[in-house]
This record gives C-alpha cells, structure tokens and sequence, in this order.
C-alpha cells in the first residue's frame, strides 16, 4: 500500500481529469463513471476568504490590532495571549487608517538584538509602516497569496477589503495546501480501489 500512496503522490497531476477521461471512452460502463476529482474546487481556485473561514478562533476583534503610540511591552504581550504573531497597528485616534504592521520579528530585531526597553519603545518606532506593507485581499488566490509571503519573506498579511477583515499567515496557507492534497490522496484512493461511482 505503501508503494500505491508513492505513486500517487509522484504522479497525483497524471491521474487528473484527463485521464478520467480517457477513462471513460474505453470501459464498457463509461456513462457511470463519475469521478469526485472532475468536479473538485482545487487550489487554483481556493481563496483568501475561504482560509479565513477555516480558522478556528478568527474572529475580528480588538485582539488583531493595536495602535501605534502603544508600547512594545503591551503589543509583545497582546500576542503572546493570544497566541498570534503579528499585530495590526492603527493610527491613535482612528480605528479605521492602517498605519502598518509589528511582528514578533521586528519585536526580537529591532529591540531586543539593538538593546532598548520593551516598556519604553513605542510600536510606531519599530513597525513596518503602511507605506511597505503588503496585503491582500479576501478574493486573492491562496496561491497569489503564497507567492507574495515567499517573494516579501514575510509569515503575516493583513486582509483588507476597504476595512480590516482578519489575518492570514504562512501556517494558514500551508494548512489550506495539505488539506487539499490529503483531500485528492483519499480520492484517488477511492479511486484505485473503485470506490468511484
């Protein structure tokens, strides 16, 4: 069985639509074969929107963003409980202007590693301002989202539809990535061992 699964996950593209098809022309009881994969939404056509529905606990809130006249301590500390990675900074004053990000990166860089306080050290010194800050939106592809973080080398994009709709990372898109492959593996399993009518 072993030796099946590695096949199938060397040749997963050659077993796709075309060769359902050609399938379907040379067995006697074509007009029953109905594959799960000829009708499947894949990753090309996944988006952004659809990741953030799978998120267990993504639900916008004050927990995704903090301002930039806040201290390091406070926003190092907003991440840590709850357990995300990167902040949304707003303008003081004004909820709705973006002014950039700050990450747990730019948190160890450019103020432990250069020595200065936590306390002391506001968000807007050490953020990623609006000017340099890549997003996305909730209709972009996951795969268009995937190149941005890898090309930007960046783990955390905000997604903004005209307003702050939530946070999508690397570990996000990954998870979207494996659960279809899983997804296709157990159909192709199906498949070969004709559980495919």
């Amino acid at each position: 069985m072993q030796v099946i699964a590695r096949v199938i996950r060397s040749c997963r593209d050659t077993f796709r639509v075309p060769v359902l098809q050609q399938l379907q022309k040379y067995t006697e009881n074509a007009s029953n074969i109905v594959s799960p994969l000829m009708h499947q939404k894949g990753l090309e056509n996944t988006t952004v929107a659809e990741v953030l529905m799978k998120k267990e606990d993504e639900k916008l809130g004050s927990w995704l963003w903090c301002k930039s006249d806040d201290t390091v301590y406070d926003a190092a500390n907003q991440m840590a409980r709850n357990n995300i990675g990167s902040l949304v900074v707003l303008r003081p004053g004004d909820e709705q202007t973006i002014a950039g990000i700050v990450t747990e990166r730019d948190c160890l860089q450019k103020v432990i590693a250069k020595d200065k306080s936590f306390k002391y050290t506001k968000v807007g010194e050490i953020m990623t301002n609006q000017n340099k800050l890549v997003t996305v939106t909730s209709d972009t592809n996951i795969y268009q989202a995937m190149r941005l973080m890898s090309e930007n080398q960046i783990r955390h994009v905000p997604v903004i539809d005209g307003r702050i709709v939530g946070m999508i990372s690397m570990v996000d898109v990954v998870r979207a990535v494996v659960d279809q492959q899983r997804s296709e593996m157990n159909k192709l399993n199906d498949f070969i061992k004709g559980k495919y009518y």
